[in-house]
């Protein structure tokens, strides 16, 4: 009833039986009913309780870790939105590494950040983990080598049962694992390529990009079993007039926006601005993020002697970063590989075209090439295709236009609801 005055004549009232979906004991048990006044008809309506699921995200890294990147971003997205009203309320703890000023617990969002471990302990803390709690589902991060979930997790769903088991791979590390020296990097391949696909062979897998589908398959993964799910974007948030006004500057603006790292190349991007720099003097790169290759960049900086025209902005705010990116006039991303590259997106909503390597698998999906930017072969044709677009602004501006309008297209929540979808899929309710 409403909270208002109520009528002085007598209304009939149809009584509610509420089904909670449980046998009672009496068989009235589990229903109610309420008449006020008149023949009333019985009318029942059927409550489905959902149970929320305890889901553990394993990544070894976060975001907020001086070598998080878009992928460690994604997982986090995931996370929330599984956690928020929309995505179910679950019970979701996101286990990482740690590292230094990190607190070993942290709520944020609605998910619960557990830290254990360096770069390779965090394997076995998430071992010990498993074995001591158990979660209705995992989602596995692979990059590069997998917490083995398959192996340690342990299910809720009753005596007997493993824990179902998502395995998440942005991308194939074949390029990348020569960086960890020769031994490590032929065990990591073969835990890779070999061992991880063995122990995973009914397993689900959820990739970013259809270029790292076509990887997985290559590893022996059935493609019946690879879902591609593609990153979201945030929305920027509302900027000035002003907003490219991040760096004083009175020339172009180019932008990197990455982790520092020896194969996103950003060397790459550095050769570039000195080629091109006697034709547009005051060009200035900005680049945004940070890593331990980053010394090594400032080194070829100064080398080439380009020095006075870089900014090393390092770790930034969501504000200065969209400041940046509002700012520059083309996206160089010269990374070896890439699962997607959230950054094309990112760029792209302030409509910077991208300019990358048609080798780097997740470009050829995030990039449409000569529509949303340029896919190019080599370092050579980077520095031509930079050149061509700083002497054609109107060309420039028609493939920024065609990158804001795709970026639009993509979202967390589209992103979060793929992956609510499917663990709802692979769920096994408890007995």
């Amino acid at each position: 009833m409403s909270g208002g005055s109520h009528s002085a004549s007598a209304r009939a009232v149809t009584p509610v039986v509420v089904s909670t979906g449980r046998n009672g004991g009496g068989g009235g048990a589990g229903r109610m009913s309420a008449t006020l006044a008149g023949e009333v008809t019985p009318q029942r309506v059927s409550v489905t309780v959902v149970a929320t699921m305890k889901v553990l995200l394993l990544c070894w890294r976060d975001s907020r870790h001086p070598e998080g990147g878009g992928s460690e971003v994604y997982l986090e997205r995931v996370a929330e939105y599984l956690a928020s009203p929309a995505g179910g309320r679950h019970d979701v703890t996101f286990r990482t590494a740690r590292y230094p000023g990190s607190a070993p617990v942290e709520h944020r969002n609605g998910v619960t950040y557990v830290r254990g471990g360096g770069p390779l302990t965090v394997y076995p803390r998430a071992w010990l983990a498993m074995l001591r709690r158990r979660f209705d589902v995992i989602v596995d991060t692979q990059n590069g080598v997998p917490f083995f979930a398959r192996v340690f997790g342990r299910g809720r769903a009753g005596r007997g049962c493993g824990v179902p088991v998502v395995l998440l791979t942005h991308h194939c590390h074949r390029d990348q694992w020569p960086v960890a020296g020769p031994v490590l990097s032929r065990v990591g391949w073969f835990v890779e390529s070999r061992l991880s696909p063995w122990i995973h062979r009914h397993t689900p897998y959820v990739t970013v990009s259809a270029p790292s589908a076509d990887d997985l398959v290559c590893l022996g993964v059935d493609r019946d079993r690879i879902t591609i799910i593609r990153n979201g974007v945030d929305a920027p948030p509302e900027l000035p007039q002003d907003a490219g006004d991040a760096v004083p500057s009175g020339g172009v603006h180019l932008v990197t926006l990455s982790r520092l790292t020896p194969y996103k190349q950003i060397e790459h991007a550095l050769h570039a601005l000195a080629v091109v720099l006697p034709d547009h003097p005051g060009t200035v790169l900005d680049i945004i993020g940070d890593g331990w290759w980053s010394e090594n960049l400032r080194q070829c900086a100064e080398d080439l002697g380009v020095t006075d025209n870089v900014v090393f902005h390092g770790h930034v705010t969501e504000e200065i970063k969209h400041r940046l990116l509002a700012g520059a006039a083309v996206h160089l991303m010269p990374s070896a590989k890439e699962g997607w590259g959230l950054a094309v997106i990112e760029a792209g909503l302030h409509g910077v075209p991208t300019i990358g390597y048609s080798s780097s698998d997740g470009l050829r999906d995030s990039v449409v090439d000569g529509q949303t930017g340029l896919l190019v072969d080599s370092e050579g044709g980077l520095i031509t295709a930079l050149a061509g677009l700083l002497d054609d602004p109107e060309r420039r501006r028609e493939l920024g236009d065609a990158a804001r309008e795709r970026s639009r297209n993509f979202s967390w929540d589209l992103t979060g609801e793929s992956w609510k979808s499917l663990l709802k899929r692979i769920h096994r309710p408890r007995r």
